[in-house]
């Protein structure tokens, strides 16, 4: 009975365990350099309609994630093999253990497998090792990286610019006020119009609405009646405005009186006790100080000759005559602006042009876009099976092959994968290609480069110019490497453009993995981007 019950959990454990393996996990390597890179691969296989969630960690146990490589997604008939990858790191040398992870597959946890690895020290031979003396520090161009100097420069430059713009305003504002308020009811008319077109209540300013309005009446009462009107307080301004009306026996009604004392009070109440009148009240306020200025510039005793009274204008031609000469001055001020800005602008681009270039200027403030893409934020990625890692400025997109190559090569490849980006009439266009034959093949990369060849000038390539050398990866991988001009036609708009093309083969036992970069000729950011490109590739070896 016993010998039954333990042969039941023994395979009840197994049933188990073999539902906790839906998760593959490996390494590249067990044993590594201080600060190298191990890589662990997670591996599952779901269906199209299962959920997984990796984990996104910084620290696996005592390893560091020094990157997260995103999920690449392997469709197998109908279902899908989801890989990822988490680049680790230790920088003190021991042994490690890589604890399980826990990945959520349909909300349902799954462990994956602890693994054991080593960090080993860097060793140093200082006795062996040439000695070199130590170089002199290289000053290197930063390019771009002086960029708030010249950003300083132009607030600076911009700065001087308005200072100027504001030092003539306010000498020409004062000109104006000489030339033009011949009187103070002309200057008190006009500064209320002006007051008008601020819209100071419109935009909910009522404390400096109210202090414009209430000074535009004491300036005038003080320049008209030579009262101290600025710098007495309400009750004191009304009490001398009274004692001047006996003395000057100017003929004051009560009421307009105290319409001023009522507005007077009404601003005091709006700037020191945050009082809010509504805006009939406003507009009320403002038809009472025009009315109170007109009333007291009447009630003031004038003797005017009579061959003086025929040379005076009525209120509206002065008022006309006033407006004319403002709109003028602001005109010309406009102009003094807007020229003072151009000015700078074309100095800001012509220094630039002398210092950096004309292509400089071009590319920075109209923009090129092959620098966009050299200073995006790179993907780093790995496509096809076996698989290549490459480096791109954006995601490598997968294409149906079928749609691309004819029936009589597809009849011969067991598997092939395409991803691409940009087109050959665009500014910039890489391919990734992995396939595998059907049958055993004797891969020749010379003809394999003619064959690409061949079909890209079946796409629209033409007067193809073309060299070859061998090729190596970082990792040391041999490889084929193709490249020159060629004219692309670009059907769309029947015009032709000057390409240069890069094109790398590289053969495994029964399969071909290519990478391709066009761009236009000339393009420099374009030439940055190929080097990159390139430099970044590793490749992965295929299984039998």
């Amino acid at each position: 009975m016993k010998l039954k019950f333990y042969i039941f959990l023994f395979l009840l454990s197994s049933s188990i365990f073999a539902q906790q393996k839906q998760v593959e996990t490996s390494i590249d390597t067990t044993k590594n350099k201080i600060g190298a890179e191990f890589k662990l691969t997670l591996k599952t296989v779901v269906s199209s309609k299962s959920k997984v969630v990796f984990p996104k960690l910084k620290n696996i146990g005592p390893l560091e994630v020094i990157q997260s490589y995103p999920i690449d997604t392997v469709k197998k008939n109908d279902t899908y093999e989801l890989i990822k990858k988490y680049g680790l790191t230790q920088f003190d040398s021991g042994k490690y253990t890589i604890p399980s992870i826990k990945i959520l597959i349909d909300k349902k946890p799954f462990l994956t497998d602890s693994i054991r690895v080593e960090v080993a020290n860097v060793k140093v031979d200082t006795l062996q090792q040439k000695m070199y003396d130590i170089k002199d520090i290289t000053p290197v161009d930063n390019g771009i990286g002086d960029w708030w100097k010249y950003v300083l420069g132009l607030i600076i430059i911009l700065g001087i610019g308005a200072f100027v713009y504001w030092f003539v305003k306010k000498r020409q504002q004062k000109k104006i006020e000489e030339e033009i308020y011949k009187t103070p009811i002309e200057k008190a008319t006009s500064l209320l119009n002006n007051l008008e077109q601020k819209e100071l209540v419109q935009k909910g300013e009522i404390k400096e609405y109210y202090s414009e309005l209430t000074d535009i009446a004491r300036n005038y009462i003080e320049e008209a009646i030579h009262i101290p009107a600025m710098e007495s307080t309400t009750s004191e301004l009304i009490q001398a405005i009274r004692t001047a009306s006996t003395k000057k026996k100017m003929t004051l009604t009560p009421e307009t009186v105290e319409n001023l004392e009522r507005v007077l009070r009404q601003a005091d109440l709006v700037k020191f006790a945050k009082s809010k009148p509504l805006d009939f009240e406003i507009t009320d306020d403002r038809n009472k100080i025009q009315k109170v200025i007109l009333t007291l510039d009447n009630a003031i005793p004038t003797e005017v000759p009579a061959e003086e009274e025929d040379q005076l204008l009525n209120e509206a031609q002065k008022q006309k005559q006033i407006k004319l000469q403002l709109l003028k001055k602001r005109n010309k001020r406009i102009a003094i602006a807007a020229g003072t800005v151009l000015f700078l602008l074309i100095a800001t681009t012509a220094f630039f042009i002398v210092t950096k270039g004309f292509t400089y200027v071009k590319d920075n403030l109209i923009g090129h876009p092959s620098k966009e893409l050299l200073e995006s934020e790179w993907v780093k990625s790995e496509y096809g099976n076996p698989g290549v890692v490459i480096e791109t400025p954006k995601v490598l997109k997968r294409v149906d092959t079928q749609k691309v190559l004819p029936k009589e090569t597809m009849a011969l490849i067991k598997e092939m994968q395409l991803f691409t980006y940009g087109s050959m009439v665009g500014n910039f266009y890489v391919t990734v290609s992995t396939s595998k034959f059907k049958n055993p093949t004797d891969i020749d990369l010379a003809k394999a480069l003619e064959g690409t060849l061949k079909v890209i000038e079946a796409q629209g390539g033409q007067n193809i110019i073309v060299k070859q050398e061998d090729f190596q990866t970082s990792a040391g991988i041999q490889g084929l490497k193709g490249y020159g001009t060629m004219t692309v036609f670009n059907p769309a708009d029947k015009t032709s453009t000057k390409a240069y093309y890069e094109l790398l083969l590289f053969k495994q036992d029964q399969g071909l993995q290519q990478i391709m970069i066009l761009h236009e000729e000339g393009d420099t950011y374009a030439n940055d981007i190929t080097t990159r490109i390139l430099n970044s590739v590793e490749l992965r070896k295929a299984s039998n």
